[in-house]
C-alpha cells in the first residue's frame, strides 16, 4: 500500500462523518481520553468499560483497515519490556503477507510513578522527550526511524496524559487513539 493512501485512510478516521439523524441523543467523547464512570445506584462508580482494538480507534478507521483486508493482533501494553496492566496494542495490517506496513495504537491506564518511570527509561535509552498542550511525548530517535516516520520525522510515540498512556507508530497517529469510555 502506498504512504499517500495509508495516510489518506488516517486521515479519514480524523474527520468527523456526516451527521445522521437518530431519535436518541447522541453523547459526545470527551477530548482528553477518558472518561468519568457515571455513579451506580448505590452510588459507587461504573468501572470504564476494557480497552480493545476496536474501542480505542475510531470506528470509521477500523473499518477503513478492513475493508482493505486488514485485520488485527492485540497484545498486552508495553513501554520497552514493561507491561502495563490494563491495557492494550494493536497491530493492524495484512496479516497474510510478511510486511513492516502496520499501523500500531495502545492505550493503558498509568499511574504518575509507573509514568515517570517509563519516561525517564525510555529518555536513558536514547529516546527524545518533548512536553505538549495534551501532555508529555516520549519518541524514538529520529535516527531510528529510517523513513517510516510521520511528515515531521516523528516514528514510534508514546504520549502520557492525566492517569493514561497512549502509543503509535507516528505522533501523528496519536489522535487516532482514545481511551475506553
Amino acid at each position: 500500500m502506498s504512504t499517500v493512501a495509508l495516510a489518506g485512510i488516517l486521515l479519514a478516521g480524523c474527520s468527523a462523518p456526516a451527521p445522521t439523524p437518530t431519535a436518541a441523543a447522541q453523547v459526545p467523547s470527551d477530548a482528553a481520553g477518558t472518561s468519568t464512570p457515571e455513579p451506580t445506584s448505590d452510588g459507587t462508580p461504573e468501572p470504564a468499560a476494557d480497552p480493545t482494538c476496536d474501542t480505542i480507534i475510531p470506528k470509521s478507521t477500523a473499518d477503513d483497515f478492513r475493508s482493505l483486508g486488514w485485520s488485527v493482533s492485540s497484545e498486552p501494553f508495553r513501554i520497552g519490556a514493561t507491561e502495563i496492566d490494563g491495557g492494550i496494542q494493536c497491530k493492524w495490517g495484512d496479516q497474510r503477507i510478511t510486511t513492516d506496513r502496520v499501523q500500531v495504537f495502545g492505550w493503558a491506564p498509568i499511574d504518575e510513578a509507573t509514568a515517570a518511570k517509563a519516561e525517564r527509561d525510555l529518555v536513558a535509552s536514547g529516546w527524545r522527550r518533548e512536553e505538549g498542550p495534551a501532555g508529555t511525548y516520549v519518541t524514538e530517535n529520529s535516527s531510528w526511524v529510517g523513513g517510516r516516520g510521520d511528515s515531521d520525522g516523528y516514528g514510534i510515540t508514546y504520549l502520557f496524559g492525566d492517569g493514561w498512556v497512549k502509543v503509535a507508530d507516528t505522533r501523528q497517529s496519536l489522535v487516532l487513539v482514545d481511551g475506553p469510555s
